[in-house]
């Protein structure tokens, strides 16, 4: 836990605040009422999305909360969003109007009872949470050092890390159309594979492995050549979710060369269901990293005072694994490593920045992806291709793992922590692995 934060903090994180929902006063829960989540979910016996906040282990339902009057302190445009069937018209406000939807939340749900009607509660456990967001563009970074520099030891020994990484945001832009919400399975995927030689087959790839990441969802562009100074660009995210942007190595080994990853990575990337609002993680900012004296300072687009006071965010990201032979002898799943967004060496603003500095336009509902969290620490690294790079994982039935095998299912989970408040957390980022579909080769 940490003991200090920056100024932004407000009435919001009050620490005494307590809710008339029960569970949401659990010192275990990830749903606090200093956090309310948004998300998007529909109950089981009814097919029609709609915008939901997080408490304990229910979900606010907003549109019934309208049709209870309890919105009707709103202006017409935000509870219009707030009915809506994704998040992008709320997001699409700004942070403003989410921060104002916010404050009227916590009267909703404060333990005073305003607005203490079970009927706007529909428990976690009979709804289906959906893709919160309608996703158009997403862009992957790879903006932690210690990730960049275990990756690139196994493939340049002596010249780990590339000499242009410690002065630009490296990303790449990825596809949405396979963006997909937790607990959706995921299919072995299948493609290319360097054989004997240098002549490729076509097959299910056989290291499949998981990255754990951080995800910032835009809520308001930017017009087209008209890039984000970085003491605006928080301004432009509206909240973050958990990302498991899962790979195929060996068919990334063989295709990526010139151009990046293709196909290894586009079969799928998982999102957990909640988006925490970035107001909500006030409490737990700190310092940017701190980089070793003899590191280039970032150029001035990219560097802020501001930023380097309070850019990072101590947010715990742990990956778990539970295989099917664990899930048939009943073992629960075993914890594989935990990282922290803090050790990013770029930033949330610093990426927000960059991608924008050439006048690229984002749009409501863009995703931006940390890229895998991996620490200087045994144990904190965000993926297998990291973490079994020395000797393969044991599991508790007797297994050992240095990819992923098929059946076994990969738990993300995040949060935060700092003494004197209330635990933020993320939710699970969840996927099972299922064999490779059958299919004539391409």
């Amino acid at each position: 836990m940490i003991d200090d934060a920056p100024e932004r903090i407000n009435e919001t994180h009050d620490p005494a605040l307590r809710s008339w929902v029960e569970s949401a006063n659990s010192e275990f829960t990830d749903f606090p009422i200093q956090n309310l989540p948004f998300g998007v979910f529909r109950r089981r016996k009814d097919e029609t999305p709609r915008v939901g906040v997080a408490i304990g282990d229910q979900i606010l339902d907003l549109a019934r909360s309208a049709e209870a009057a309890l919105l009707n302190d709103l202006s017409d445009t935000l509870r219009a969003a707030a009915c809506a069937k994704s998040l992008n018209p709320l997001m699409a406000l700004g942070t403003v109007e989410a921060s104002r939807l916010r404050r009227h939340l916590i009267k909703i749900l404060g333990a005073d009872g305003w607005g203490a009607d079970p009927a706007v509660l529909v428990r976690m456990s009979d709804a289906e949470l959906l893709l919160p967001v309608d996703i158009g563009d997403y862009t992957d970074f790879y903006a932690s050092v210690f990730h960049a520099t275990h990756v690139g030891s196994l493939f340049r020994p002596e010249n780990p890390l590339l000499p242009n990484y410690k002065h630009v945001p490296i990303a790449y832009h990825g596809r949405s159309s396979s963006i997909v919400v937790s607990g959706t399975p995921i299919d072995r995927p299948s493609g290319q594979i360097k054989g004997a030689g240098d002549r490729p087959e076509f097959g299910p790839t056989g290291r499949l492995d998981y990255e754990a990441e951080v995800g910032f969802l835009i809520g308001r562009g930017n017009a087209l050549g008209h890039p984000i100074p970085i003491d605006e660009a928080e301004r432009h995210i509206f909240g973050l979710c958990l990302v498991n942007d899962w790979s195929a190595r060996d068919i990334q080994a063989w295709e990526y060369q010139p151009l990046g990853p293709f196909l290894s990575k586009s079969f799928a990337s998982t999102i957990s269901p909640w988006v925490v609002a970035l107001e909500a993680l006030a409490p737990f900012r700190t310092a940017a990293f701190a980089r070793p004296p003899d590191d280039p300072r970032p150029l001035a687009y990219l560097a802020s005072a501001a930023n380097e006071a309070s850019g990072g965010l101590h947010l715990t990201v742990e990956v778990f694994l539970r295989s099917a032979q664990m899930r048939h002898a009943s073992l629960d799943a075993v914890r594989l490593s935990g990282g922290s967004l803090r050790d990013m060496y770029w930033t949330m603003a610093q990426m927000v920045a960059h991608q924008t500095s050439n006048g690229c336009n984002l749009r409501t509902g863009d995703l931006l992806a940390s890229g895998t969290i991996s620490g200087a620490e045994p144990g904190s690294e965000g993926c297998l291709l990291e973490l079994t790079r020395h000797k393969p994982v044991e599991l508790p039935s007797g297994e050992q793992r240095t990819f992923l095998a098929d059946g076994d299912e990969v738990m993300i989970r995040g949060f935060c922590e700092r003494l004197g408040y209330p635990r933020v957390g993320f939710g699970e980022c969840r996927g099972l692995v299922g064999p490779a579909r059958q299919a004539a080769q391409p």
